[in-house]
């Protein structure tokens, strides 16, 4: 079999880990032997084993023993360092595996391009950057955690084809089919964090939950944009009053504080205050808390005032933008992002490395986000 061919299915194989590894990466591991595949392995929980030792172990347990045909297939270049595993290049070596066809060097500046460093200096041929483009896609959290230290923060949009999130009394339901929105589910089971504003809450009552055919429901952490707490007004909203409650953490000003600690005593629900009277309204406090408390990746789902002030800011990093073959033609339809003023087009916030999907009828456009200099 091709590299390309078994490299397809070793990155299959790295999507069952999808949101599943964090702080570690989503990789996927195939051991082609005697020209057939007859091992896979993905990465398991921080803690468990790398998708290379569970494919070696698969491998191992099917009574195979490697010979000169055997090549063991990686999303990514395997670990060179002992943590709380073991490290894939000692398991490799050990197992006698000949050749490791690579699709990624590790982004990892501590140790990036040991792990082939190894291989090579233990006989194994290495092929690396197969599928390299592919391969670095399933990792979009960690590859920016690696290159900048700060959590990666995107945004989900979904328009009509003139571009309008809602008509002009806030309805948005629904706008794309199922299957553009059980998409939008996989990647809220892949980010470890929502994000909206206190108006998707009222409008909506969304519970902001990962629902997939086959998977118990999940909950990351929930973000509630509230400077004013007029989320509170009448009714409590799904977020904070289901079985997930203490999932979600309410964002608010901190003029609050008194009413705060009755809220928190009353609900039980977690509140983090910034100051927003800063030049950039608190997001960059709330960026920073969030590195604090280990939150790697934030997927911000509306709406237009909480939208457009990360952009503003320049804090999203990347945009999901669904389109539906529809039209409201409606110039009081509602935007998704507004606030810039560009004199031309080379003065845009633009997408670089787009990626394009359909989902029935509609399509997805996805990139990182490139802001005008």
């Amino acid at each position: 079999m091709k590299n390309e061919a078994l490299m397809q299915l070793a990155i299959l194989e790295a999507g069952k880990a999808l949101g599943r590894t964090h702080p570690n990466p989503a990789v996927g591991a195939v051991i082609c032997h005697q020209d057939k595949v007859v091992a896979t392995g993905f990465t398991q929980p921080a803690g468990q084993d790398h998708a290379e030792v569970q494919a070696l172990k698969a491998f191992q347990k099917a009574g195979f023993r490697a010979d000169e045909s055997t090549r063991l297939v990686v999303t990514m270049e395997p670990c060179s360092t002992t943590g709380r595993t073991g490290a894939c290049t000692d398991a490799i070596i050990a197992a006698g595996i000949p050749e490791v066809v690579s699709g990624t060097i590790d982004p990892n500046p501590s140790h990036s391009g040991t792990g082939f460093e190894r291989l090579r200096e233990a006989g194994i041929r290495v092929t690396e950057g197969v599928l390299k483009d592919d391969c670095e896609d399933l990792n979009l959290i960690f590859n920016w955690q690696m290159a900048h230290g700060t959590p990666f923060i995107a945004a989900k949009v979904a328009t009509t084809l003139d571009g309008r999130m809602a008509t002009r009394n806030g309805l948005s339901k629904w706008i794309t089919g199922e299957a553009a929105r059980a998409d939008v589910h996989r990647w809220r089971r892949y980010f470890p964090a929502i994000a909206v504003g206190a108006g998707t809450v009222l409008a909506d009552n969304p519970s902001l939950t990962a629902r997939l055919e086959g998977d118990a429901e999940w909950c990351p952490i929930r973000f509630v944009f509230d400077r004013n707490l007029v989320s509170f007004k009448d009714r409590l909203p799904n977020l904070y009053s289901d079985k997930f409650k203490d999932r979600t953490i309410i964002i608010t000003s901190n003029n609050h504080s008194s009413r705060l600690r009755q809220l928190e005593d009353m609900h039980g629900l977690r509140f983090w205050e910034i100051e927003d009277s800063t030049n950039d309204e608190g997001l960059g406090e709330f960026t920073s808390r969030c590195r604090e408390e280990g939150i790697s990746g934030v997927y911000i789902e509306g709406g237009a005032h909480v939208l457009s002030a990360f952009l503003k800011y320049r804090l999203i990093q990347y945009i999901f933008a669904y389109r539906a073959p529809k039209l409201l033609a409606d110039s009081s339809g509602l935007s998704p992002f507004s606030g810039e003023e560009p004199a031309s087009m080379q003065e845009t916030v633009g997408l670089k490395t787009v990626r394009h999907a359909s989902f029935g009828d509609d399509q997805l456009m996805r990139g990182f986000v490139v802001y005008p200099s």
